[in-house]
């Protein structure tokens, strides 16, 4: 009886073991992992430069490409980076804080069109104007009078060859007109 309850518990815990991991080697460490070939290191690996005509390089000296932590310390301290010397300027001119002008700027923002309350109105205008006249349609059953004078073409032909004739210009003289009549007080009702 205990032999069989000896082989039941190794069987019971070899499902335990293999249950807690999809790979038994994996588990136990008997697994090769392969190196990741997309890994970036740390430090560019040393090799000889293509260029041979290079001075060696001098032990001790600083490198012609590096900043100094001195000169790193003054450009923060003083500002001297181009960009934040320009947003600064701008700050100044808006009347915001420096905080103000850094969220500004990281959000595109003080790049903006200063008329554009003026193109919002207009458009928001011409919205309103288009639904009066859908409700007045609507209410009244006929489209809204035009506002606009009709210029009369024979007239107006006539009067620019009199005004060739006589040495005028274009623009002398009254433009004839048409003028419209008034409608009737049932006019217009059932058509």
């Amino acid at each position: 009886m205990r032999r069989w309850l000896a082989l039941i518990s190794v069987f019971i815990g070899a499902g335990f073991v293999s249950a807690c991991s999809s790979d038994l080697k994996s588990t136990f460490g008997l697994n090769k992992r392969a190196p990741d070939e997309f890994a970036v290191p740390t430090r560019a690996p040393l090799s000889l430069p293509p260029d041979y005509s290079l001075r060696p390089p001098e032990p001790g000296a600083p490198r012609p490409n590096q900043t100094t932590a001195r000169e790193e310390a003054e450009r923060v301290v003083f500002r001297r980076e181009p960009e934040r010397i320009a947003l600064d300027q701008e700050a100044a001119k808006r009347g915001l804080s420096q905080g103000e002008a850094a969220l500004l700027s990281e959000a595109n923002a003080l790049e903006t069109d200063p008329t554009i309350r003026a193109t919002i109105n207009r458009e928001s205008a011409a919205l309103i104007v288009t639904d009066d006249k859908f409700s007045d349609k609507l209410m009244f059953w006929r489209d809204p009078e035009s506002n606009n004078t009709l210029v009369d073409a024979k007239a107006e032909a006539e009067r620019l060859r009199e005004n060739d004739a006589l040495g005028k210009t274009s623009v002398d003289g009254e433009t004839p007109t048409i003028q419209r009549r008034k409608k009737a007080l049932l006019e217009g009702i059932f058509n």
